[in-house]
């Protein structure tokens, strides 16, 4: 049943939308965006990317297969906050919790019955801008003088906040709906994973590639990570600008030549960064299962998952590294590879979770360079 308890989103640019609070009865702010995908929502609550932000679905109906414990993709939710259009009740063999109460248990800050149409048009035409939920305030003009208040994405190290802080192994491999969990294959390679936001979709793909995966903290030095003598290095995805993560940087320069990297996202453009590019702020961002990249050295087009809201700069990039891979909807860099220094990224999400699985076969790209090392 819909709350009757009003609740705001009061945004950047003075717009204000009134609707229904959903979930967790109090306040949240920051940057609003929205996500495509048409499922997914558990998932994209709990990827660490998103933390900083409220999200906004795009597809109406949310809630309809209520929420599990296999589709999570870290150890909590870090969305500040989930806008949607229309509240609907679980109904799913799968569900052990509905959408709202998931959302209250984690004390995430909700708004529905609003016109997501016409924010996202606004946060097309505008950018994405810095808002508030509240269900606990009701004055949009003190509202909004809170909002003026939130500082930029920029310039702000998220991941430091998202990370673990004591390196952990991880043994789980991937999932189905058919098997569950897979049996994990005989271990062929050690594995460091830089966490500055990591999904568990993409440790249990390096499991089920055969690899013993080490996650290490996002400031561990190189020379730390060397320590466990690992065969490859993984970037992991992270949340906002990946400029202020120096110390991150730092350690990458110095890995690069020494063990096969890949980087995911925010590791992507963290390697880019240390291979001498910079990184710039999207107007809106891409966000969502359905992001089409093409692969320029097979001229093949990968349907994608992708959560971010900086690029990397091409001319930046030039001698440098190589792209492989660009978005065809506006032509950013999608991904890039430096082969005699044993290192590629992308942009997107090979992992989904949610979303298509298009871009998988990457996971044993990384696993065939390190045979090549052996």
């Amino acid at each position: 049943m819909r709350s009757e308890k009003t609740a705001l989103l009061v945004l950047k640019d003075g717009t204000v939308f009134e609707g229904q609070a959903y979930g967790h009865i109090g306040e949240a702010s920051g940057e609003v965006v929205f996500n495509t995908s048409l499922t997914g929502y558990q998932e994209i609550l709990t990827d660490p990317s998103y933390h900083g932000q409220l999200v906004t679905m795009t597809y109406p109906e949310q809630g309809n297969y209520g929420t599990n414990q296999e589709d999570i993709e870290s150890r909590r939710p870090f969305a500040g906050g989930f806008i949607l259009k229309n509240p609907s009740h679980a109904s799913s063999f799968r569900s052990s919790n509905s959408l709202e109460n998931y959302l209250k248990e984690n004390k995430i800050v909700g708004i529905s019955g609003i016109d997501t149409r016409a924010l996202v048009r606004l946060i097309r035409e505008g950018g994405a801008m810095s808002g508030i939920i509240t269900s606990v305030d009701t004055d949009a003009p003190s509202i909004f003088e809170r909002v003026k208040k939130i500082p930029s994405l920029e310039g702000q190290d998220l991941a430091k906040e998202v990370s673990v802080s004591e390196f952990y192994k991880w043994r789980e491999p991937l999932w189905s709906l058919e098997d569950g969990y897979a049996s994990s294959p005989p271990i062929k390679y050690k594995v460091v994973a830089y966490d500055f936001g990591i999904k568990y979709n993409i440790l249990r793909h390096l499991v089920s590639a055969g690899c013993d995966v080490t996650v290490v903290p996002a400031n561990t030095s190189a020379k730390d990570a060397l320590s466990f003598k690992p065969d490859g290095i993984f970037l992991s995805n992270g949340p906002g600008d990946p400029e202020p993560l120096t110390y991150a940087q730092t350690a990458i320069k110095e890995l690069i030549g020494s063990v096969p990297i890949f980087g995911i996202c925010l590791g992507h453009q963290l390697l880019s960064i240390a291979l001498g590019a910079s990184t710039y702020k999207l107007k809106f961002g891409h966000r969502g299962g359905n992001q089409p990249v093409k692969d320029l050295r097979t001229g093949k087009v990968e349907i994608t998952s992708q959560n971010h809201g900086f690029a990397v700069d091409e001319k930046s990039l030039e001698g440098r590294a190589s792209v492989t891979h660009i978005n065809l909807n506006d032509k950013t860099i999608e991904g890039i590879e430096v082969p005699d220094k044993k290192c590629f990224s992308v942009q997107y999400h090979p992992e989904a979770s949610p979303g298509p699985r298009d871009a998988a076969y990457l996971f044993k790209r990384f696993t065939d360079l390190m045979d090549k090392e052996k």
